[in-house]
């Protein structure tokens, strides 16, 4: 799902990209994908050392499932997160699930988290 929608937005993703790294009294934190807008079409290595730094961004936070709480709560700290620690030009936030839900969606914008609804089919996975 995160691949088929960095597919239509382009730019770099970053796969599983850590905002926190864990230390004594902090968890590691880390979100599904992080697109660089203004960066080439391609895929970054785990091992590269990309800075978001003055970057138009984009955060994912991606559920094959229907649009619940805990995806929203991801996609909005993790926004708040890379504010805090990185200094991106812009920040978008998407929580990209397989079903809409029609209350949680209306906050969600509210709160300046984008809901984009990837409805593909997905193979065995049990969507609820």
């Amino acid at each position: 799902m995160t691949r088929r929608y960095w597919e239509r937005v382009r730019g770099t993703l970053l796969e599983e990209y850590i905002i926190v790294p864990s230390r004594p009294g902090v968890g590691r934190r880390t979100v599904d994908a992080v697109i660089i807008k203004d960066g080439d079409h391609r895929i970054a290595y785990r091992a590269e050392n990309v800075s978001l730094d003055g970057h138009d961004i984009v955060i994912v936070q991606t559920k094959a499932s229907r649009l619940g709480m805990y995806l929203l709560g991801q996609a909005f700290f993790s926004r708040e997160l890379i504010k805090d620690r990185f200094a991106p030009r812009s920040v978008r936030t998407v929580a990209l699930c397989a079903i809409d839900d029609a209350i949680l969606h209306p906050i969600a914008e509210r709160f300046g988290v984008e809901v984009v609804v990837d409805d593909a089919p997905l193979i065995g996975v049990f969507a609820t």
